[in-house]
């Protein structure tokens, strides 16, 4: 998460939290279950950010995110903002 970044979402045109935005070609080939992703709004950092990011299957990131809209709670979004500062400084899944 870089300075440009977290200017766009402050005071809150987008949240902090959530699925990262898809592509709009993406989204024209997504199922009915992937379509959910859509549900919530895209945010900077997520679960499957937090999760391994680059290390991780499409399967896996779809999961991870579609679990995030089932769960989604402030408690998880203070859990994946804390996880995200740990997993950028660490360089967890980052190529």
């Amino acid at each position: 998460m870089n300075c440009p970044n977290c200017s766009t979402c402050w005071p809150a045109p987008c949240p902090w939290s959530g699925p990262r935005p898809p592509l709009p070609d993406e989204t024209a080939r997504y199922g009915p279950d992937v379509r959910r992703r859509l549900l919530v709004k895209p945010g900077l950092t997520g679960m499957w950010q937090i999760s391994g990011r680059s290390d991780l299957s499409w399967d896996e990131a779809v999961r991870l995110d579609l679990r995030y809209v089932e769960d989604w709670s402030l408690a998880l979004d203070a859990v994946i903002l804390w996880k995200t500062a740990r997993a950028v400084f660490r360089g967890d899944g980052a190529y």
